[in-house]
């Protein structure tokens, strides 16, 4: 199938949901980029940063671009002038480098608290007592140029149904008790960023609000 037939199948499923795709473009060249935005695809997500910014000039302006690797601090200064969405934020740290190259572009960059919720060790993320722990600073009540909008995570790479989609309530939960306690005021605060291309149907049975769709639009990659 196609690209564009592939984005269409998706597009069907997430009527009726509040969830949007986020087509994972990672490795793929700009002109399979150019065609999924030709098929109505806007949310773009990256791992790298170079590729990310080699990428971004050769796509229009009304693309979202989604940060959804790990980041490094030292790294941020090279999509700060353009990314929306930053799904991997993992420290204090990170958020305050984030603030820092925003207010130098005189925009906001948006957050997704990402979270371990996997039985794997290799993949990373905040524990709810560390996020809390930063929610509460001061550090953090200063930054200006950085927006949380929501959380996101990684389940187990599993078939066991029960388990991904508990570890996928899991984050539900995490994300209805940071709604509550810090920002039942924040409208913006509504994201919960869980499911890729063979898990995407249990997240979206737990209220998934993004998911994060590659090899399933694309294809494998060699």
């Amino acid at each position: 199938m196609s690209i564009a037939s592939n984005i269409a199948t998706f597009e069907q499923q997430l009527v009726g949901t509040s969830a949007r795709l986020v087509v994972v473009t990672k490795t793929h060249p700009v002109e399979r980029l150019q065609e999924a935005y030709a098929a109505g695809a806007r949310i773009f997500g990256e791992n790298r940063v170079q590729e990310m910014a080699a990428k971004q000039p050769e796509l229009p302006a009304d693309v979202e671009w989604h940060q959804i690797g790990q980041l490094q601090t030292n790294k941020v200064k090279y999509l700060a002038p353009f990314v929306h969405t930053v799904e991997s934020v993992d420290s204090l740290r990170l958020l305050q480098e984030l603030d820092k190259q925003a207010a130098r572009h005189d925009r906001v960059i948006r957050g997704l608290l990402q979270f371990h919720i996997a039985q794997e060790a290799t993949k990373t993320g905040l524990s709810l007592s560390e996020a809390e722990e930063m929610l509460q600073s001061a550090e953090y009540q200063a930054l200006r140029h950085v927006r949380l909008t929501g959380v996101m995570g990684i389940a187990t790479n599993s078939p066991d149904e029960d388990l991904v989609r508990g570890e996928f309530r899991q984050l539900r939960g995490y994300f209805e008790h940071l709604k509550k306690t810090y920002f039942v005021q924040d409208e913006e605060f509504c994201e919960i960023s869980m499911g890729m291309s063979a898990d995407y149907a249990w997240a979206l049975a737990e209220g998934s609000t993004l998911i994060r769709v590659g090899s399933a639009i694309f294809g494998s990659r060699a």
